[in-house]
């Protein structure tokens, strides 16, 4: 095996890892939240020693920003494709089924506590703004993006404020599931076919 193929495995095998570690972190915070999953538990969960857990991430907060970046890059994906689709009927069938074992879907409990953890860790703040402000960039694009390359091609003006809307849309309704779950899926599909229609439009 030449060098290339070696380090080509290497690397393979790391980002395997520190998915592993990702995806056992996420479950755990959303079980017991940030302060009840300590590393211990998050490498029980893995099954791995914390040890080794540590060889991939310096501690808990980077294991939490890390989440947040994997998040957006998901996000970014998403919203890259070029696809038409029904943002309306989206976000109602996505409704209650945000986490569980779809890592790439944030769940809502996570979400508050990422929102509760950046009040009090500066770290943590700085990876949600960055996620905020990337999810933003990459609603601008798809807003302004051709019809015929999945977007809406509105005006650039008008851009700013329908794509701020639409993040607020999402993190309520976000918030929303963790307080009623069981959300009339009638009521909630007429609310959002009254609203997102005349955001996607110029």
């Amino acid at each position: 095996m030449n060098v290339k193929a070696r380090s080509s495995k290497a690397e393979a095998r790391t980002q395997a890892q520190r998915e592993r570690i990702l995806c056992a972190a996420q479950q755990c915070f959303i079980e017991f939240g940030f302060h009840a999953a300590g590393m211990a538990k998050i490498a029980e969960t893995a099954g791995m020693s914390p040890g080794l857990i540590y060889r991939y991430f310096e501690n808990k907060s980077a294991i939490i920003q890390a989440i947040v970046e994997r998040q957006l890059e998901y996000l970014r994906e998403d919203i890259s494709l070029n696809r038409k689709i029904d943002l309306t009927e989206e976000m109602i069938a996505g409704y209650g089924r945000a986490g569980g074992d779809d890592s790439r879907r944030l769940n809502a409990s996570l979400l508050l506590e990422l929102s509760a953890e950046a009040t009090r860790d500066p770290q943590i703040a700085a990876a949600v703004l960055n996620f905020d402000e990337g999810l933003r960039h990459a609603l601008h694009d798809w807003l302004m993006r051709s019809k015929d390359e999945g977007g809406h091609a509105l005006p650039p003006a008008l851009v700013p404020p329908r794509a701020l809307i639409l993040q607020l849309l999402f993190e309520g309704l976000r918030v929303r599931e963790t307080r009623q779950p069981n959300l009339d899926r009638q009521l909630l599909s007429a609310a959002l076919h009254e609203v997102i229609p005349r955001l996607l439009e110029p």
